[in-house]
Parts: C-alpha cells; structure tokens; sequence
C-alpha cells in the first residue's frame, strides 16, 4: 500500500466495545459462544480484514459445515467488515471460486465447507502462509473428528521472523449443552484457547426496536432467550424425536428403491420466522432427510424462484393451509403442484406421534433441521411435561408434518 493510500481507523468507532480480549488474543483456538445480535460474526469478519492488511503473509479460510450457505453469510460478511472499514479499494471479490483477496499483495481469504473436505486439505496459497481459520455456526459440525481433521490442516511451523501464528476461531449459538463444544473448549479450558460468551447487551448499536424482540423474547419465549438472547447453552429435556441420525447418502440410490415415496413440506414466514421447505423420502418405516430451505425475508415471488432453482418445481409440496394467499401465488409462480395441507383436532399430536415410529435419517447439509430436531421438546408447565410441543424450533418440524400428511392416515384425515 502507498504512503498516500494509507488511512488512519480509530478502531474502537468501527468495532465498537465488548472483544478487545477476543481481538488481541493470539493463541491456537479462540472461541465465542453468543446471542444473536451478540456482534460476533461482524467482529470476526473485521478482525480478519484488519490481520489480513497488518500481516503481508497471512491466508485465511473460512469454513462452514455446508458450503452453499457461506455466500449469503460469511462471504457477506467478509465483504461488510471491507465496506465498514472504508478499504473496498484494496479487495477484490470474486464469486467463482468464492476467494476475497487483497489487492497489494495476492493474500487470499477463501471460502469452503467442510461437505468437501478435499478442498479444505488441498488448499494451496500462492502468497504466503495459511495461517488463520474461521468456522462459522461451528455448532453445525456435530462430529468432532470433523473438527479434528481440520485442526490438523492448519498446522505447520512459520519463520518466527513473520511475527505470524496459527489460530482457529470459532462462533456459534449454544443450542444444545451436549455439544463436544462445551467439553472441549469450555469445560476443560487450557492455556492455548480463549472461551467467551457474549449476548446483545455489548452491541452499543442496537436500537429500541431491536432490543424490544429480545425483550419479548424472555417473556414469551424464555428457553430461546436463555440461548438466543444471553448466551447461555440450551438444555435439551424432553425432546420429541429422538430415533434420528445424521448420515451421509447416495439421495438418488434411495429415490429408485422399490416402494420409495417423495414428501415435501413448506411452512411459511417472512421476518422473524423463516420460510422452511422439506425435503424427504420414505420406505419401510425409515425417513430420509435429503434437503432443505430455511430463509427469512423472502416474497413468495422470491421464494417460489428459490424453490424452482433447488430443482422442485415439478414436485408435490404441502403447504401450511393457514396461508391460501401465499399457495396461490406460489402456484402462480411457477409451483403448480403446491396444495394446502389440512387441520383438524388433534392432528399435530397424531402427526407427531405417527412420525415418531420412523427411523429419521439426515444428511449432513441439512444444518437447520438437524438444529431443530435437536431442540424440538415438549413445552412443561409448572414443571411437568405436557403433551404439546414448545412454540419454538418448530417450522421444519412442522413443514415435516405437512410433506408426511397423506401417508399418516390417508386422504381422508385432517391436519392441525
């Protein structure tokens, strides 16, 4: 970078307060568990930019489980802390591969999932060293040996000259205090790994309104808030469905199984709750999870398109029949075989209970499902376990109700 071209950034206005321990660390693993709005992934991404400049030699990947949902996040957000920092000069973005480099010296950040291993272990930088790994929603990669495979990626001796180290941060929403996360990083804590919880009380930029969903959130929902709200890790009692396993297959070799069926479900939603599409098939009692789509913010114009481009325009979905506008307008769109699920009495119970006699297998890249069913419990009143589910966690689950409709008790059964 030229004299000329230098700016000078008082950082604390551009990150604001609550990571300066984060920000500085050093060592092999920092990690922080946090609520949303908790400003984790934005200091990342800012911090990352800011090393990337300060260090001549240093490369960055970061990960998630799925590689298709880095674009719309951590690419983005790569591309914000730029913006935020006033250097959109000195990066290029390039979407195919997805890479951000910084111009005055070929330093590369790419972007991978951990669905392709091999392009994490054959990454080769042509400026430099790999130095840096961030893993994004790290909550998402349920096997450790995953985790371990990458550690030993990022390893290698560096010219002490460099003044360069090897580190691999982590983020995530605490979901399920059974994650290897918490044994490993939180509860036997060492001297080369910094553990910090955050929540949006140390974002200084939220304003009134945002604040208000987090306050409605204790009241109405308060085992979400204890995880999306402080932070803290959510205690998995009581869940629904417990006959389930994530596991890798061949989708196409399951599909021309003799007897195999087709389900797909859509719940609706817009700002707070997401759009959910599920993707199944089923055969002699076992369920396959194949795919799914899980966005918030979408028109029914943009969400039929998404829908069509995952490859779905010909199939049957069921929708959630409390929407007749929004299955009209899909239908109009482009989906003309989507149709309105039906309700009746007692029917989410029956849904539910008929689905738990399935042996539920998911694959790997549906990150969001595997999320749900793993927090999908049953709502307790004074202490007791009722019969009707928590209000939470549940538009998969429920879209996943909707797809199977036909098969729980044929044509003639209503749906709640």
């Amino acid at each position: 970078m030229e004299a000329e071209d230098r700016k000078l950034i008082y950082l604390p206005d551009v990150v604001g307060k609550g990571y300066g321990t984060f920000w500085n660390y050093k060592g092999r693993y920092r990690v922080v568990k946090g609520s949303r709005a908790s400003k984790k992934s934005k200091t990342i991404a800012l911090n990352l930019v800011v090393r990337m400049m300060q260090y001549p030699l240093a490369n960055a990947v970061v990960i998630r489980k799925v590689a298709r949902t880095l674009h719309d996040s951590c690419f983005a957000e790569i591309k914000w802390a730029v913006n935020r920092l006033g250097v959109q000069k000195f990066w290029k973005f390039t979407e195919s591969p997805l890479e951000a480099s910084y111009v005055p010296t070929g330093q590369k950040i790419y972007f991978r999932g951990l669905d392709d291993s091999q392009k994490i272990a054959s990454i080769t930088v042509s400026t430099g060293y790999l130095c840096w790994a961030w893993i994004e929603e790290a909550y998402e990669i349920t096997s450790e040996s995953d985790f371990d495979m990458l550690d030993e990626s990022i390893r290698g001796a560096l010219p002490p000259e460099t003044g360069l180290f090897k580190q691999i941060t982590l983020s995530f929403n605490p979901w399920n205090e059974h994650s290897w996360l918490k044994k490993r990083f939180f509860d036997n804590k060492n001297d080369d790994t910094l553990a910090i919880t955050t929540n949006y009380k140390c974002n200084e930029w939220l304003d009134e309104a945002d604040r208000m969903i987090f306050e409605k959130m204790r009241i109405n929902k308060p085992k979400r808030y204890r995880v999306a709200g402080l932070g803290e890790w959510g205690v998995s009692e009581g869940v629904i469905y417990e006959n389930w396993e994530e596991k890798a297959f061949d989708v196409q070799e399951i599909s021309e199984m003799k007897g195999t069926k087709s389900v797909f479900g859509l719940d609706f939603g817009f700002s707070a709750d997401p759009a959910a599409l599920f993707c199944g098939l089923v055969n002699n009692g076992t369920l396959w999870v194949f795919d799914e789509l899980y966005e918030r913010g979408m028109t029914n114009q943009k969400l039929a398109k998404k829908i069509i481009d995952m490859g779905y325009r010909k199939v049957r979905i069921k929708a959630d029949c409390a929407e007749p506008k929004s299955i009209e307008e899909l239908r109009e769109s482009g989906l003309s075989k989507i149709s309105p699920c039906r309700k009746g009495k007692d029917s989410l119970l029956n849904g539910i209970q008929y689905i738990q006699n399935y042996h539920i297998i998911i694959h790997p890249k549906c990150v969001n499902f595997i999320t749900e069913i793993s927090n999908y419990a049953w709502e307790t009143k004074d202490g007791k376990q009722t019969d009707r589910p928590i209000d939470d966690f549940n538009h998969l689950m429920d879209a996943m109700r909707y797809g199977m409709e036909d098969l729980i008790t044929g044509p003639t059964f209503s749906f709640e």
